[in-house]
């Protein structure tokens, strides 16, 4: 184990009188593939969006590699720990221009579209060139999903934050994920790692080396 990649110090939120993030301490080290289960609105998806910096937090801090991460520098920590929802947002058009439209950031200009590794990608998922075709609004949830996987895979991230991936997914293609993410996370062993929020346990003992549990806002 190497030295920590992603931190949360302490994180904490509260709406209201609803703690949604209670004292939180986490540290995600290269080749740490997380499982993180819990009952639901335990506050799985509040942490992975406070970890990506996507929502407030009220006290605490996010530290990328040992540094907390300032304000300035949300975007470039937001390229290199990139959060993919249950219920991901499209744009109007194909599946191939929905994968080319991050390259137009500002923040992912050194990068391009790589057709072939897509290509590849998709044959691990059990699609052909056809599905780059497909218009998002043509897409069901599971292929919506699929899409935002590649999407964030291909920007080259350090972490992924997976929040439920295979929700709208049948057995077969969910198997598809766990091996895509499994490769992606291989390819560079030593330096990535990812986080995975599901509620099966089955699939959290195959894509996990630990465990995280959280109930009522706290890690237990």
């Amino acid at each position: 184990m190497g030295k920590a990649i992603l931190e949360s110090r302490s994180i904490s939120r509260k709406v209201g009188e609803l703690i949604l993030l209670n004292q939180i301490s986490a540290s995600l080290s290269p080749d740490d593939r997380i499982a993180l289960t819990g009952p639901s609105g335990s506050g799985k998806t509040v942490f992975l969006r406070a970890l990506a910096m996507l929502d407030p937090i009220d006290s605490g801090a996010i530290y990328w590699k040992g540094e907390a991460v300032a304000d300035a520098s949300v975007p470039q920590f937001r390229s290199r720990a990139i959060y993919i929802p249950q219920k991901p947002a499209l744009f109007d058009g194909t599946v191939e221009e929905n994968l080319k439209r991050p390259y137009q950031l500002r923040i992912h200009q050194d990068k391009q579209f790589d057709r072939q590794q897509t290509l590849e990608r998709l044959e691990i998922l059990g699609r052909d060139e056809s599905f780059l075709d497909k218009g998002y609004q043509d897409l069901s949830g599971g292929e919506a999903q699929l899409t935002a996987l590649l999407r964030g895979i291909q920007l080259d991230p350090v972490v992924l934050l997976l929040d439920e991936p295979t929700a709208s997914l049948d057995t077969q293609t969910t198997a598809t994920v766990e091996t895509l993410v499994s490769n992606w996370c291989n390819e560079k062993k030593g330096q990535r790692a990812t986080i995975w929020v599901t509620h099966d346990h089955n699939q959290a003992q195959r894509i996990s080396d630990k465990i995280w549990q959280m109930e009522k806002g706290k890690m237990v």
